[in-house]
């Protein structure tokens, strides 16, 4: 069993349709590259209590939770705090972190922006090295800003930390109907119980009407599977295989 993540985007203006959350696609993409599974994502407001019964919730359940969101200076940033009372910790100022703050903004600085120096008490800042501001991490909790530029950066200077043994993925092109291709794939599903089976009909894709995806931790099964629904399908149903 691989390495499995919680994603927890934070904010109103998600809910509400003002902004687009492009964070929990990219969450999802760079953490299963790195061969972390997503099991759930879930979007709430900015609001102390829901924020912590999803943190709980989500820490007993996963390997890995990533938040974006809720870290700035304003009234409704309240991501740390609510971190901090998901597990009975008090906010504390943090002295390196005051320091990047005063020597940013220097004669600009305002206590508004020290509410960014905040972390929870026995928090780690990890990305030392290469970030500015590195990542609050607390227990198996990391904390992202929801600048999605700046989520990225600073995602990619810790990536390592979330690595595990990658996936296996192979894609099969079928030109049929998916309901016509449904029996084929519960064989695959009952006879290769560790393969993750993806099926995706494409309405104008030039040439295929269906998108199998076939993907596991270890090879066998998919290369197995790739075999068995080439043997069950009508010749010529396949158009190409990729991976």
């Amino acid at each position: 069993m691989g390495k499995t993540a919680g994603l927890l985007i934070i904010g109103n203006e998600i809910l509400s349709g003002k902004v687009q959350d492009a964070n929990s696609p990219f969450f999802a993409r760079a953490l299963r590259e790195l061969g972390v599974d997503v099991r759930r994502i879930a979007v709430v407001p900015d609001e102390v209590e829901v924020i912590v019964a999803e943190l709980r919730a989500f820490c007993r359940a996963f390997d890995f939770v990533c938040t974006s969101g809720g870290v700035g200076p304003t009234h409704d940033d309240v991501t740390i705090e609510a971190v901090a009372h998901a597990f009975g910790r008090r906010v504390v100022r943090d002295p390196s972190l005051e320091r990047v703050l005063r020597d940013f903004y220097r004669t600009r600085l305002t206590e508004a922006h020290l509410k960014m120096a905040e972390v929870p008490e026995g928090a780690e800042l990890v990305g030392r090295e290469d970030l500015l501001f590195p990542v609050i991490a607390f227990r198996n909790i990391y904390v992202f800003p929801g600048i999605p530029e700046i989520l990225r950066q600073k995602f990619h200077a810790i990536q390592e930390r979330f690595r595990d043994t990658p996936f296996h993925l192979r894609k099969v092109y079928v030109n049929m109907d998916e309901g016509d291709l449904a029996d084929s794939l519960n064989v695959l599903v009952r006879e290769f119980p560790a393969l993750q089976l993806g099926s995706y009909p494409e309405l104008n894709a030039p040439g295929y009407k269906v998108k199998v995806t076939l993907e596991a931790k270890d090879r066998g099964p998919v290369e197995g599977a790739v075999a068995r629904l080439q043997a069950l399908l009508p010749a010529r149903a396949i158009v190409r295989i990729e991976g």
